[in-house]
């Protein structure tokens, strides 16, 4: 064209010329107006043609072929073999279903990929995204299904490790219940799990070393106790002189019947084999995406997972294949293969590059350089098999920005590695050739499916010192109780004479009492306490306690039948009263019952729910009835809480004790003991 202007121009200046060259002239420019139409129209046809298609049309042809999708690219997770569970259970949903089972999208939505999947498709039906781990996004498109509630259900209702399976049953179940029932189901998943998660399906190593070191405890150690325990009584009875009661054998032969039970309990409790839902794939699932790669690989020198969001436009594309070209033709050059495919634990590599691309080599059956770039996080890995390259300038020469990216590469959705497999190349150019071809070491195998999510077996792994801990606390707690019992006796034998029986007042305990209730308790207590309590130096723990009771009365004992003393006051003399005598008789009150004082001594320490409300809890000291409940009916511990009357109201009526007052009743749970401190430290006296 430019030739043809100045050709006129020139003609113009000179004024001279001829018909012949006018016709020329006229031919030139006719054929150019031609040739520049012609290519104006055949180049965006030629580009549309050539172009590979987007990951939507893809997936979308996938479905035309078959409604469900399984990836090959999560063999570990989910594999392909597992499509025929997604089909059957998609049937069930009353309405025409697509599912598609792809890695985890990290530049587009669910959402979004399910809709541009649905407009190439042009089928109306319910659209599911499955990751590798649960229902990740559904939409209903021209049908009528419950595909928001069915997601909240999945999601509440499922824990983390159920796997994509199960997920999508419990999807397919709350869809198959229509639009109500779907959406009340969903808002009772969401009420019920607001707090708290699901406990988990699978356990993991860690979980079974633990598994078979209490194992390892229980077997040694529950037997050998009875045989110490059973052993140090029938000395004593030896020694007293009393007959033996019961054979010789009957002893051993407990246990070993608890032995028995021990091992057979946990092998029945503890019956877990594997650590995930994963079902085993296939030597057929572990080699598609290698044959998919290295297929396309034959038929062109880049491969783009048509699976994941591109990455390379068309005029990155154009430059990398002629890079590709120029570096083959070049002299010590060679063929160079780029994978663009997303590189996840759950591949037939477990996200080993290095694998995968020795895999594709091996398929492929030709030497070059193979490129390995991860879509997902923007990694870029090669590996020589066979050219001349420097491999020292390979490795250690390269910059960083290219292998792994910079702070651009990392705001970018493509992570720019249309732009740093440029520079890629472009060092490749530049490295040094030498006499021998390269390679690559050969990669350490990937580790099998079915051994990764094995779990070890239960009398193995830290069963073994579980033995010796377990016969070591044997001893540790028969010494224990041998001394106890010692002291207890020696105790027994140097203590007053206890008093009569039939003067103990009942031990009464309402949850809710009256202020008259608490004056008459608290007066009928401290006076029986003060009649028995006759010997101060023998008992110090009963002086400690009358010492307190008076305190909180100001010294005199008959301030607690005047309506002056307030509820929490009254409640504490009747606790210190009531301790105070258990200690005259020996008896052990170390602990109240943290529930309600006035039951009496703790036996044990429980985390227990304290409101009815909430799952708030803590830990508190409870007697035997308390314990009972709160393994039995957690929820009805709130309604046996110490309530003390005139407190105002709180979560589920009136507060309990510890929280209605900031006295020493507040002390009760930490102990008899912390609570007699806490009344001398109100008190002023230290």
């Amino acid at each position: 064209m430019r030739a043809v202007t100045a050709n006129r121009e020139q003609a113009a200046r000179t004024g001279a010329s001829s018909g012949h060259r006018s016709r020329v002239l006229l031919l030139l420019l006719a054929l150019c107006t031609l040739t520049t139409a012609l290519f104006a129209n055949a180049t965006p046809a030629l580009a549309a043609d050539s172009a590979p298609a987007t990951q939507a049309a893809y997936l979308a042809d996938r479905l035309r072929e078959d409604p469900v999708h399984v990836t090959d690219q999560l063999p570990r997770e989910i594999p392909r073999s597992a499509a025929s569970g997604f089909a059957r259970l998609a049937k069930k949903t009353g309405v025409p279903t697509y599912v598609l089972v792809l890695p985890a999208q990290s530049s587009l939505s669910g959402e979004q990929l399910l809709g541009a999947v649905h407009d190439r498709l042009g089928r109306d039906g319910l659209y599911v995204l499955v990751d590798g781990m649960e229902v990740a996004e559904a939409t209903a498109y021209g049908v009528r299904a419950p595909a928001d509630a069915a997601l909240t259900v999945t999601r509440y209702e499922l824990p983390a490790d159920a796997g994509p399976l199960l997920s999508f049953k419990r999807f397919v179940d709350v869809v198959s219940l229509g639009d109500e029932r779907a959406t009340a189901r969903a808002e009772a998943a969401r009420e019920k799990y607001r707090d708290d998660e699901p406990a988990d399906l699978y356990i993991g190593p860690s979980d079974r070393r633990n598994q078979s070191f209490l194992t390892g405890i229980l077997l040694t150690g529950v037997p050998l106790l009875i045989l110490l325990t059973a052993g140090y009584a029938r000395r004593r009875r030896r020694r007293s002189g009393a007959e033996r009661r019961v054979p010789r054998w009957v002893v051993p032969g407990a246990a070993v019947l608890t032995a028995t039970a021990v091992a057979l309990t946990a092998t029945t409790v503890f019956d877990q084999t594997t650590s995930s839902a994963a079902p085993p794939p296939t030597p057929a699932d572990l080699s598609a995406r290698v044959e998919r790669v290295a297929a396309g690989l034959k038929q062109d020198p880049v491969y783009a997972d048509p699976e994941s969001p591109r990455v390379l436009d068309a005029r990155r594309l154009d430059r990398l294949h002629e890079q590709i070209r120029d570096f083959r033709r070049s002299e010590g050059g060679g063929p160079v293969f780029v994978s663009v495919v997303p590189q996840t634990p759950g591949s037939e590599s477990a996200g080993d590059s290095m694998l995968f691309a020795a895999a594709v080599h091996a398929k492929v059956r030709q030497d070059g350089l193979y490129v390995v770039a991860d879509p997902d996080d923007g990694t870029i890995d090669f590996y020589n098999h066979g050219l001349r390259l420097d491999t020292n300038h390979l490795s250690f020469e390269l910059p960083d920005s290219v292998t792994f990216g910079d702070s651009r590469a990392d705001e970018a959705d493509d992570h720019l590695l249309g732009e740093r497999l440029d520079r890629l190349m472009a060092f490749l150019d530049e490295t040094p050739r030498t006499d021998r071809p390269g390679s690559e070491p050969s990669p350490a195998a990937a580790p099998s499916p079915a051994a990764e999510k094995a779990l070890p077996p239960l009398f193995a792994t830290d069963f073994w010192p579980g033995l010796f801990v377990g016969a070591f606390l044997a001893v540790l707690l028969s010494g224990v109780v041998a001394g106890a019992t010692w002291i207890v006796t020696g105790l027994r034998r140097r203590r007053s004479p206890a008093p009569d029986p039939a003067r103990l007042l009942p031990l009464t305990s309402p949850n809710e009492p009256s202020a008259s209730y608490l004056r008459r308790t608290a007066q009928a207590e401290l006076r029986a306490f003060t009649r028995e309590f006759t010997e101060p130096d023998g008992h110090p723990r009963a002086w400690d306690c009358l010492d307190a009771a008076l305190l909180l009365l100001d010294g005199d004992p008959d301030r607690a039948r005047r309506p002056g003393a307030g509820p929490a006051t009254l409640a504490a003399v009747v606790v210190l009263a009531r301790a105070g005598r258990a200690a005259l008789t020996g008896d052990s009150y170390d602990l109240c019952c943290g529930v309600n004082p006035l039951h009496g001594p703790a036996v044990s320490r429980h985390r227990v729910r304290v409101s009815a409300h909430n799952r708030r809890r803590r830990l508190l000291p409870v007697c035997e009835s308390c314990r009972d409940t709160a393994i039995a009916q957690p929820g009805g511990i709130p309604g046996r809480l110490l309530k003390l009357p005139g407190s105002a109201p709180g979560d589920g009526g009136r507060p309990p004790y510890y929280d209605a007052t900031d006295g020493p009743l507040s002390a009760v749970p930490g102990g008899i003991a912390r609570f007699i401190d806490k009344v001398r430290e109100t008190a002023g006296v230290h």
